[in-house]
């Protein structure tokens, strides 16, 4: 009698089991991590801008470039999404990954990339943007990590003092290094580690003030202060076929993009607790620029694995783990 009453028993501590993390996440999940809303602000028209992995927005136009396998260019586009200049600047160029803004009508763009973590030494340099096909030759800046070879797709420039910084890309954290306030032409430029940072960063972008920075991965973002690098909070971003880039522009708009051909830019409007934390110093009309929307069309939220998906996730590994429990408890 007793043997046969355990399988029952154990099945139903079973699945009362099962469904607690999933219950949890509905009840407090939310809560855990607020979702940033998405206006769709233009979507690339050019069919050569395939994998945009990185963007600065500056002036109403948008700047961004091609994952690894492209020739070494930068594309301008207007807001209708129309490309209005490229800037050819390293045929020859390894695995372009990021750009950050460098003063009117120039970017840093970042040879960066290292997915093999393979490289002695990786690449910058700042080159002239804007409307107009243009070829140049920048002056270009070897960067070197004093621990040995990263991936990286995050450069980031400080709007007060210009100096660089690269997030690596780790799938258990990366590292933000920080580059010379001089760069040397003539000579490797050793990056200093200054802080941890989330995992699989893919781009990041100061706030104007340089007291703040976002950085992003592909289903969600963090905002820190800065230099502390203290967490000021972490949501969960739109939906993207693959998303990679983000900018901040001069009044603290936040925008993103996506890998992909024919793929749109979103303007971002920040969870309002991380948002109050950022502008609460803000003059007014950056307050009022920072909140209002740039388009009509509202996106939904994305699924990402620090709201809702993280909560998917362990009520499965729970449940499969429970079920495993209860099996080596049955009689045999």
């Amino acid at each position: 009698m007793l043997g046969s009453l355990l399988p029952m028993a154990a099945d139903k501590v079973l699945g009362a089991l099962s469904v607690v993390p999933f219950v949890v996440g509905t009840v407090i999940g939310p809560g855990l991590a607020p979702t940033a809303t998405g206006h769709q602000v233009l979507v690339f028209q050019d069919p050569q801008i395939v994998e945009a992995s990185a963007l600065v927005v500056r002036d109403g136009l948008f700047e961004t470039t091609n994952d690894s396998g492209d020739v070494g260019r930068v594309f301008t586009v207007d807001g209708s999404g129309r490309t209005v200049g490229v800037t050819y600047w390293n045929p020859d160029a390894v695995d372009v990954e990021a750009l950050a803004p460098a003063g009117r009508g120039h970017v840093w763009v970042g040879d960066i990339g290292d997915n093999r973590s393979v490289r002695s030494s990786v690449q910058v340099a700042r080159i002239p943007v804007g409307r107009g096909t243009r070829t140049v030759e920048p002056t270009t800046y070897d960067l070197v990590y004093p621990d040995g070879a990263h991936d990286a797709e995050t450069l980031l420039s400080d709007p007060t003092s210009g100096r660089l910084y690269v997030a690596t890309k780790g799938f258990l954290g990366g590292m933000l290094y920080e580059a010379p306030q001089r760069l040397r032409a003539d000579a490797s430029n050793r990056l200093t580690p200054i802080a941890d940072v989330g995992a699989i960063v893919t781009d990041g972008s100061f706030f104007p003030d340089g007291r703040h920075l976002i950085l992003r991965d592909y289903d969600s973002a963090t905002v820190y202060e800065f230099p502390s690098m203290r967490q000021l909070g972490t949501f969960d971003l739109p939906d993207q076929q693959q998303g990679e880039g983000v900018a901040v522009d001069e009044a603290g708009r936040v925008y993103i993009d996506s890998e992909g051909q024919v793929s749109p830019i979103l303007r971002v409007d920040l969870p309002r607790s991380v948002r109050a934390a950022v502008f609460s110093a803000a003059t007014p009309a950056v307050q009022d620029a920072a909140v209002t929307p740039s388009g009509p069309q509202e996106l939904s939220p994305g699924f990402g694995i620090d709201g809702w998906g993280v909560w998917v996730f362990w009520g499965f590994l729970f449940t499969g783990m429970v079920v495993v429990l209860v099996r080596a408890l049955k009689p045999k």
